[in-house]
């Protein structure tokens, strides 16, 4: 059982490109008592714009998902466009037999969704959840600087402070667009970063899979197949025995921040570095500032948040 304050749900746009572990995401967001989901928008990352944008039709078909899902930008803001086949297949999200959707995309830009969400809702009322390369999210700051001071929080999956794994120092989400990295940190909204020294920990060990499939639903299954192909990509790719499921991290922090440790401190991205491009550099050097409006988690509470994610499966039931 979890305890604290969920009465009062967090509404959230979720930024993603799925992407499996941007699917659990996704379900998470949905399911969750402690968050209302408001809107998804789509990013390319995980794989192509029109890829990803598909996938997540396809997970909202799963769920019974009914917010407006739009598409965002299909590149990088000044780099050449990098995907993660390697991880995520061609589709950005094999192995299960995805369903064919029935919703369309909205006919707004994800970056418009953006803004007229935020400026359409009282201050503080919505947070900005990117579990992709954070284009979307800096080009709606550039394009409307209104919404900035009226976003309650931006919650980042991305970054790291101990390593990266897509370079030895920069992990997939910044390397993707570092200056979309950089503006969204630069801003004067509060950002926690919600990175690998994270995610790593948010393994789905057998226990993990056994309490998913024991619910039986469709909803499950559908997650159970997602972490059969991802776990066999990460033990061949980076020699995972069991896969870490980056992206929920994010939106279980939101949902209760007990699930996770943070600490205050100054982030940067590095941009010009031979070796080092997309690295998040993180100041942790002496006391936590506390004038400081950036933080990055630090530990995580395993039980907790596979206990989120599953107790969100188990709201979601079977809606086929």
């Amino acid at each position: 059982m979890l305890t604290g304050d969920f009465s009062r749900p967090r509404r959230i746009v979720l930024d993603c490109d799925p992407g499996h572990d941007d699917a659990i995401a996704m379900l998470l967001a949905h399911g969750s008592s402690a968050i209302d989901l408001v809107a998804v928008t789509t990013v390319a990352g995980n794989q192509t714009l029109e890829k990803v944008t598909c996938n997540a039709l396809s997970v909202a078909e799963v769920a019974g998902i009914d917010v407006p899902i739009a598409a965002g930008c299909d590149r990088p803001l000044v780099r050449p466009r990098i995907v993660a086949p390697d991880i995520h297949g061609d589709t950005g999200m094999d192995g299960p037999v995805l369903p064919s959707p029935r919703g369309v995309v909205d006919d707004r830009h994800a970056v418009d969704l953006i803004i007229e969400t935020v400026l359409g809702s009282e201050p503080g009322e919505i947070t900005l959840v990117p579990v992709g390369p954070l284009t979307n999210i800096a080009m709606a700051a550039r394009k409307e600087p209104r919404i900035v001071p009226r976003v309650r929080e931006v919650v980042m999956m991305g970054g790291a402070f101990h390593g990266g794994n897509r370079t030895p120092t920069a992990e997939f989400n910044v390397l993707a667009d570092p200056e979309a990295a950089h503006v969204v940190l630069n801003e004067a909204w509060p950002v926690t970063m919600v990175g690998l020294d994270v995610t790593h920990q948010a393994v789905a060990t057998p226990d993990v899979r056994d309490r998913i499939a024991a619910l039986g639903t469709a909803p499950a299954r559908f997650v159970g197949e997602l972490l059969d192909f991802y776990g066999n990509t990460y033990r061949s790719a980076q020699a995972f025995p069991h896969p870490p499921v980056h992206d929920p991290c994010a939106v279980a922090y939101v949902a209760d921040q007990a699930v996770m440790t943070t600490r205050r401190a100054p982030i940067g991205v590095e941009l010009t570095g031979t070796l080092t491009t997309g690295m998040t550099v993180v100041d942790l050097r002496g006391d936590e500032p506390a004038e400081c409006r950036t933080q990055v988690g630090v530990t995580l509470d395993h039980d907790r948040f596979w206990t989120h994610v599953v107790n969100a499966l188990h709201r979601i039931g079977d809606p086929t």
